[in-house]
């Protein structure tokens, strides 16, 4: 096993080599979360993970509350299923509480004013679903500062706390919802289930991966990362590449990657990029990246040909066709050519756009 056959066995178990799921909230809850602090290149991610997907389907999903955004894992928004949503919560909260723990005291936001706004949120979304604005406003009027990043982390804390998530988007604004309201029928799982739960779906689904990759992306303390493995250990293996010991569940694939080049064009925070720290090498064995030029801006849409970063991308979106602008490290020969316009072509199908494609060297 050499790290660049990791690497494509990676995508395999982050569905990117071929669909394995026929739902955005098969997608996210095969993955446990995805991460979604830019909500429309999120729901790329997702999509891109389902075969002929449209983006109606996962807006469609979200809104009907199949899927939900709330703060897990990290101090960032993730995609969660209703079904996972209390469960990982009650697991990564309070790790993340403690890593917020510096804003609440530099905000003025001590635990009688944060219970005071819990309140306020419970009362003001009985029954309804009020974006931030609104929000925002019954704060003021309630005598609550909610200036600078005040809001954010009163915000960010009612989630952690399990009181509330995503509704649905109130045209083209967010709302927030009571999260009892949006997944009433949310699992509980006791400490060491949901421990072993999350240990199991991290390594299943982003392994071949390491401890340090699993403590980034959870957030999870090193000790509680051993026990989980402890709990599930008769279902990982592990094995060790260049001096770095991978966990995953499973057989390695028995069959090749699909006949190369193959290239995906993924969004700046889909889980290939963003699930790993230690071993986040992998996508970059050739050290392209490396000769970056700094004297002009690079897109945050990253284009992968054969598991391995090539450049950059960004898109514009018009009525009667998607533009896809491609920064390249090397100039493509006419196969990865062709395997560009066939990654912009399923990124046009699930915009319901044409796409077209102008490349140029970094």
């Amino acid at each position: 096993m050499d790290a660049l056959r990791l690497a494509s066995w990676r995508m395999r178990n982050l569905g990117l080599h071929a669909a394995t799921d026929a739902t955005p909230q098969g997608v996210v809850g095969r993955l446990g979360a995805v991460q979604s602090q830019d909500y429309g290149p999120a729901t790329w991610s997702v999509g891109e993970r389902i075969s002929g997907a449209r983006e109606d389907l996962v807006y469609g999903a979200f809104a009907d509350g199949a899927l939900l955004r709330t703060h897990v894992l990290r101090p960032t928004w993730h995609f969660v299923t209703p079904d996972d949503i209390c469960w990982m919560l009650a697991l990564t909260g309070p790790r993340v509480h403690q890593l917020n723990a510096y804003y609440y005291r530099q905000l003025g936001l001590d635990e009688q004013l944060r219970g005071r706004c819990s309140g306020l949120l419970s009362e003001a979304l009985a029954g309804t679903q009020l974006t931030r604005k609104e929000l925002t406003a019954l704060f003021q009027a309630a005598g609550i500062g909610t200036e600078g990043f005040r809001m954010a982390y009163i915000l960010m804390h009612a989630e952690l706390e399990g009181l509330i998530c995503s509704g649905a988007m109130k045209g083209k604004q967010h709302t927030y919802a009571l999260l009892a309201d949006r997944a009433p029928q949310a699992r509980t799982l006791e400490p060491d289930e949901a421990l072993a739960e999350l240990t199991l779906r991290y390594f299943s689904s982003h392994g071949p991966a390491t401890v340090k990759d699993f403590r980034w992306w959870s957030s999870l303390t090193q000790a509680e990362i051993r026990r989980g493995i402890g709990l599930v250990g008769d279902r990982l293996d592990s094995l060790t590449v260049d001096g770095l010991t991978y966990w995953f569940a499973g057989e390695p694939p028995r069959t090749p990657a699909p006949d190369g080049p193959v290239a995906h064009l993924l969004q700046g925070y889909d889980e290939y990029l963003v699930g790993y720290t230690e071993s986040k090498h992998l996508l970059d064995l050739g050290g392209v990246g490396d000769g970056q030029r700094w004297d002009r801006p690079v897109f945050n849409g990253v284009l992968i040909i054969d598991s391995q970063v090539a450049g950059h991308w960004k898109r514009t979106v018009g009525r009667t066709g998607v533009a896809i602008e491609i920064l390249v490290y090397a100039p493509l020969d006419p196969g990865r050519s062709a395997a560009v316009q066939a990654a912009a072509d399923h990124h046009g199908r699930f915009l319901g756009l044409p796409a077209t494609v102008t490349t140029t060297a970094l």
